[in-house]
């Protein structure tokens, strides 16, 4: 899938080096179609690393995806230049008139702190309340999944004894789920966090299926029976360095962490991990943009106002 974005994104360069298509504004104009949009709200530090992470598996299927990036106006990120947030970013103000077919709500690193002491909590209750008019399929990763389940559900957090990170298996509990479809009966996805969500608590709110899950890292896809949010508690778009580089940041300062599970080769953080997620990714999105976005959203995206 073409993904349609701003022609001097850094993103783009890595993305094409990897015969990922990506297709800039003015190319775009001349296709008569309309594009899926899709409307990535970032609330990782990292963003440049998070943006480039899922348009590469945003751009594997054969429509052409129109993407905004959102940032919060009530935080201030103190890890993106200003300039790459004015040039690449809209805020809620900016975009709360339009429509969507599809939303991607990132995770963040405040999951030890509660909901409401984030800072732009109030902000992203707003976007989250809005998104079940204005977007037809959210797809919350992380704590952004933590986020929506409190949110739509009021389902807790847990804290960890001490933080999961690794490489972790999990097994497909409904396979015919058209999320599902084409995953082997168990794969892989990384997680990272120091909190949880508790399948009893998930089991008792009849809006909710959970798909697949891991006897080390508990629910990790959860999907509302009629298609309009998915939760992944784990981070399928991480690259192969992602929880290295987040290992090697917790040494530095003195953190002391564990080394992630089911990672680097004989736990040895000299040597490189091995690529095991890809597929298993590259298939979650695939499928949540076919099933859930393209094949389910209203060609005109006003019908979603209109039958609110």
């Amino acid at each position: 899938m073409p993904i349609k974005v701003q022609s001097n994104l850094p993103a783009i360069k890595v993305l094409e080096s990897e015969n990922i298509f990506v297709m800039p504004d003015e190319v775009a104009l001349r296709q008569d179609i309309r594009p899926l949009k899709i409307l990535i709200l970032n609330l990782m530090p990292t963003k440049v690393t998070t943006e480039t992470q899922l348009l590469r598996l945003l751009g594997n299927s054969p429509l052409q995806i129109d993407i905004e990036l959102l940032q919060m106006a009530s935080h201030t990120s103190k890890n993106t230049s200003p300039h790459h947030l004015t040039t690449f970013y809209k805020t809620f103000d900016e975009v709360k008139s339009n429509t969507f077919d599809g939303m991607i709500i990132t995770g963040a690193p405040v999951e030890q702190i509660e909901f409401e002491e984030v800072d732009y909590w109030d902000e992203l209750c707003e976007i989250m309340e809005w998104s079940k008019r204005n977007v037809y399929s959210t797809f919350h990763i992380c704590w952004g999944a933590q986020a929506g389940l409190y949110y739509h559900y009021g389902i807790k957090k847990y804290q960890l004894p001490e933080k999961l990170s690794g490489v972790y298996r999990h097994k497909v509990l409904t396979p015919l789920h058209p999320l599902m479809r084409g995953f082997d009966d168990e794969f892989v996805i990384p997680h990272s966090r120091y909190t949880t969500v508790r399948e009893a608590d998930i089991r008792r709110q009849l809006g909710l299926e959970i798909l697949a899950t891991s006897e080390e890292a508990g629910p990790s896809i959860i999907a509302g029976k009629n298609g309009r949010q998915v939760y992944v508690t784990g981070h399928a778009e991480y690259d192969r360095e992602t929880l290295a580089n987040e290992y090697y940041r917790d040494c530095n300062k003195g953190i002391h962490p564990k080394i992630p599970c089911n990672y680097f080769p004989n736990d040895d953080a000299a040597l490189t991990p091995p690529m095991v997620w890809r597929s298993n990714a590259t298939l979650l999105y695939t499928n949540w943009l076919n099933y859930f976005v393209y094949q389910a959203t209203p060609y005109d995206l006003g019908e979603l106002l209109r039958n609110r």
